[in-house]
């Protein structure tokens, strides 16, 4: 059953292969796992990266397959820190090519346009750390004159191989629409890829398990400061200066 299916993903990486004397009996269970999709593909990404870290094992289509995980749910789902935990080591190497390592940014900035803030300040800098590791993908922030210079985006969001999905030919409108978003947060961590970037990575894992609660309860805790509505102070709801209202009535 789908629950149980889970609930073994779940615990497999810390409590399983450990204890197994030939963790590698595990490759066809967890790739086929990999292979269903969803919620369960991104729990069976722990155990894959156990096998291939630690017992050499070979996935020619892994980041082929690994691309085709994100999705818009990738964003909404509870394992989302978890994802971008891994995603985040499986795309540390620097060795990527840089073809490989643009269809993740494009896509991921694709699918920010619908994404909600917590998991916007999660992505962004995570995008940004991607930009640092990979020099070469630069040119999809610094294309001269950006938008403007296509009439459409080539970018292929269809398309299941990264190779063939266009994306270094593209450019980040999507962070750029990203500025004008409405949580001020938001706005800010988007706006810092209009800058040099800094050499030493963000640190994403205090943000990974940031939640709307969270986010809300901040706003909430802010110190409010006293914003000047008015050139004249009011000294009641009808007696500014010239005012008709004030000729006419009075409070009791």
């Amino acid at each position: 059953p789908t629950g149980l299916y889970k609930k073994v993903l779940v615990i497999l990486h810390d409590s399983i292969l450990p204890y197994m004397n030939e963790p590698t009996l595990m490759i066809d269970f967890l790739t086929v796992a990999y292979g269903v999709g969803g919620a369960i593909s991104l729990l069976a990404l722990n155990g894959l990266f156990i096998l291939i870290h630690q017992h050499n094992l070979e996935y020619p289509d892994f980041y082929k397959k690994l691309y085709n995980l994100l999705d818009p749910s990738i964003y909404h789902v509870k394992y989302r820190a978890r994802f971008f935990h891994l995603l985040d080591l499986f795309l540390s190497s620097s060795h990527l090519p840089a073809y490989l390592v643009a269809a993740f940014i494009k896509r991921l900035s694709r699918l920010a346009l619908t994404a909600p803030p917590e998991a916007l300040l999660v992505v962004i800098p995570f995008i940004c750390n991607l930009f640092r590791r990979h020099p070469a993908c630069r040119l999809l922030v610094h294309r001269p004159n950006g938008p403007e210079a296509m009439s459409e985006d080539p970018y292929i969001m269809e398309e299941e191989e990264p190779s063939e999905s266009r994306a270094l030919q593209s450019c980040l409108w999507e962070i750029q629409a990203l500025q004008n978003h409405y949580h001020p947060d938001v706005a800010k961590a988007a706006a810092v890829l209009n800058q040099s970037l800094s050499e030493m990575e963000d640190d994403i894992s205090g943000l990974l398990e940031l939640s709307a609660y969270e986010l809300f309860d901040k706003e909430v805790k802010k110190k409010a400061t006293d914003v000047p509505l008015e050139f004249e102070q009011v000294r009641g709801l009808f007696r500014k200066k010239n005012d008709i209202f004030a000729e006419h009535f009075t409070l009791a």
